[in-house]
């Protein structure tokens, strides 16, 4: 039986400052619907979008991981998501009245113990998770590399490297999702030094910055307090990887080994790990001679290659291979080639139309007329060479009449959505 995805059970709360903008915010935990995912609602925005915690929501990494939507914002959101994932919480609402997570005392754990203090509740769907066929490296600022290797559980080893006495070099790795995450990494504190200070307050950050929510650090020492682990400098790094790893939106197993990790390398490996998990979740389970059996659609308007995830009644992903010798290249533009938006749609609806096919007998009879389409988002072009991922579910089915959401990736960033209304007739 496949693990199912989990939410929180009641509602939770906290509060505190925040470490840059240095402004009052109260956080909100709130149960959320299967498939969901992680939520951000600013609710001192009641007009703002709900901001996903997403790979393609991220607006900056500057000492710290910042998402965005519309106009609104998230500061600082790592701290909370790594708790987030070490509880495997797979989807969730978090009510913010600011535009920052609050600093809380500069670790993981007063999240981590917040959300352990609720129970969990086990949702119908199942886990998604990511699962690597083979190494994924990439590369971060200042010389950073990085490498993930397919692994049993989710691991994180790290390398960091200060001319500090108090930190020197540093090597750690925990496994963090089979409890150690709690014990090892969540007190784990965020550090910085006394000389950055004054440039970073003239930059608008740290504003909120005490002595008593983060480790700082003089020319030889502490400038205050005792440290919580002789290496807590690489074990908060460590917790940030997992952190920025939340926003691949899936449950990840593999083994990341970071040197000299930082938020912007962090993501550049996230970013590949998710594109390199949805290549190897690739293999079709309807392959496009079955395809044609179950679509009108000939050259040039078949538009799906194949199937490779499949629940009846509920949920479909399917691959199309964009290439340069598709035809509507030729004009679209010449010298600048981009798909169409209206034939992205297309091949979404589709997708679509092959999860509606088997909710009804005598499929040879029938065909799929798409009947409306709302909210549809065209989020960056898609060029020769992509391979489009379209992921549908079924909101509503009432007979022979269907209501799907769908959304189209590439690389693992969104690139479309669209809310479709679907009736399946005689032919």
């Amino acid at each position: 039986m496949s693990q199912k995805q989990q939410t929180i059970s009641t509602q939770a709360t906290l509060e505190g400052v925040g470490l840059h903008t240095g402004e009052t915010a109260h956080l909100r935990f709130l149960p959320a619907e299967a498939n969901a995912g992680i939520r951000f609602r600013r609710v001192d925005l009641p007009a703002a979008e709900e901001i996903p915690a997403q790979l393609d929501q991220v607006v900056s990494t500057d000492r710290g991981t910042s998402l965005g939507k519309g106009e609104a914002r998230m500061h600082t959101v790592e701290h909370l998501l790594a708790a987030v994932v070490a509880r495997q919480i797979d989807n969730m609402i978090i009510e913010v009245d600011g535009p920052e997570v609050p600093i809380l005392d500069g670790s993981f754990k007063p999240f981590y113990d917040a959300l352990e203090a609720v129970e969990l509740q086990a949702q119908s769907e199942p886990v998604r998770f990511i699962e690597l066929a083979g190494p994924v490296s990439a590369k971060g600022p200042a010389g950073a590399s990085y490498v993930a290797v397919p692994d049993e559980t989710f691991r994180v080893s790290a390398t960091i490297e200060f001319n500090h006495p108090l930190i020197n070099r540093q090597f750690a790795s925990f496994a963090l999702n089979d409890g150690h995450f709690a014990q090892e990494v969540a007190p784990a504190r965020t550090f910085g030094f006394m000389h950055e200070a004054e440039a970073l307050y003239k930059r608008g950050l740290v504003k909120g910055v005490s002595l008593t929510n983060a480790i700082v650090l003089n020319d030889t020492g502490l400038e205050h307090g005792e440290l919580r682990f002789q290496d807590e400098f690489v074990r908060h790094k460590i917790g940030d990887v997992l952190g920025d790893f939340a926003l691949i939106g899936r449950r990840v197993h593999a083994h990341v080994i970071a040197d000299r990790p930082s938020h912007a390398g962090n993501l550049e490996l996230a970013r590949a790990v998710a594109a390199a998990g949805a290549r190897s979740a690739s293999q079709p389970i309807v392959d496009i001679n079955r395809i044609m059996k179950y679509l009108p659609h000939r050259y040039p308007m078949l538009l799906v290659d194949r199937i490779i995830e499949y629940e009846a009644g509920k949920r479909i992903v399917g691959i199309k291979n964009v290439t340069i010798n598709e035809p509507f290249f030729q004009g679209h533009y010449p010298g600048h080639p981009v798909m169409p938006g209206v034939l992205i749609v297309e091949a979404m609806a589709q997708v679509g139309g092959l999860l509606m096919m088997d909710a009804v007998e005598n499929i040879q009879d029938k065909v799929v007329y798409f009947m409306s389409l709302d909210n549809v988002k065209w989020r960056r072009p898609v060029t020769p060479g992509d391979q489009l991922r379209f992921e549908l579910e079924i909101l509503q089915l009432r007979k022979h009449v269907c209501k799907m959401k769908g959304e189209g990736f590439v690389d693992g960033q969104l690139v479309c959505e669209a809310e479709m209304m679907a009736r399946i007739v005689d032919r």
